[in-house]
């Protein structure tokens, strides 16, 4: 799927699809619940009030660089919590190629947080060594979000999360960290929206007077747009994470900014009473 925002093309890249089995992720949708919010299916959710959810990579392409917005589970890790993304062995580098970008034309890799599911493809195994998936590639880490990561005791998939997808960024001498609402370029600014981890950062695109916000896993699902109170359980700060949807959500809303998050495809949030919600 591709999107364009004025001289800016975003494209999908799915790694894994999923139907149901998210109330580890969001105990509060259950399909009673779901079913309440009609606007949800097809798209989102089955009639049967099933989530409809992916793992992807976002491809932003503009004038002058090409660039990945959050990288996956990837092929070949271990010690990860869902017991299917343990040496996965997926095509997702044919993928990215088959839709023009081959991993050697890539040019800035941007991770909203540093999870699991959004590092994988940092890394790649070579000779039974973690090296860049990306040969030409600098990586993008909000100073908070990494200064975190570095400096607190971590579970055992985060332990190895760091270990094979952030440490061998920063062992080649690729990783640039920044503010975290720093302007990296004419088109792309990062927003800072704590709570889902620490340093979480959404990214937001501008060209030739079009808006784009790629909001990572401020929300995993559309029917946090509905009750953004409904936090996930891996939130870090869930009263934070509560808090940094209302605002994200109440700045774009009613606006032609398209939304693309880190488990499912674009839309524009529109407010619906004291919520939102979310149309394609």
């Amino acid at each position: 799927m591709k999107w364009t925002v004025g001289k800016v093309t975003i494209t999908r890249i799915v790694e894994i699809t999923s139907t149901g089995g998210t109330r580890f992720i969001l105990p509060q949708a259950g399909s009673e619940e779901i079913r309440a919010l009609p606007w949800l299916v097809p798209v989102f959710a089955t009639a049967e009030g099933r989530l409809k959810m992916t793992v992807h990579a976002l491809v932003v392409e503009t004038p002058t660089e090409r660039i990945i917005v959050d990288t996956g589970v990837g092929n070949g890790k271990q010690d990860r919590n869902v017991p299917s993304w343990n040496e996965l062995d997926g095509p997702f580098l044919d993928t990215l190629t088959e839709a023009g970008y081959p991993p050697e034309r890539i040019d800035r890799v941007i991770c909203t947080h540093l999870h699991v599911d959004h590092v994988g493809w940092n890394t790649r195994k070579v000779e039974h060594r973690w090296v860049p998936t990306f040969d030409n590639a600098r990586y993008v880490f909000a100073r908070g979000e990494f200064d975190y990561w570095a400096a607190n005791s971590l579970s055992r998939e985060q332990t190895a999360v760091w270990a094979d997808s952030i440490a061998p960024v920063v062992t080649a001498g690729r990783a640039d960290l920044v503010a975290s609402d720093a302007q990296l370029s004419d088109e792309m600014t990062l927003i800072p929206t704590p709570g889902h981890t620490p340093g979480h950062v959404a990214v937001h695109i501008r060209s030739d007077g079009e808006e784009a916000l790629l909001i990572g896993d401020v929300a995993h699902h559309p029917c946090q747009m509905a009750q953004p109170d409904w936090s996930s359980v891996v939130d870090y700060d869930p009263q934070q994470a509560a808090a940094t949807r209302r605002e994200l959500f109440a700045r774009f809303a009613d606006t032609a900014t398209l939304v693309i998050g880190g488990h499912f495809e674009g839309g524009f949030v529109q407010r619906d009473g004291d919520g939102f919600r979310f149309v394609t």
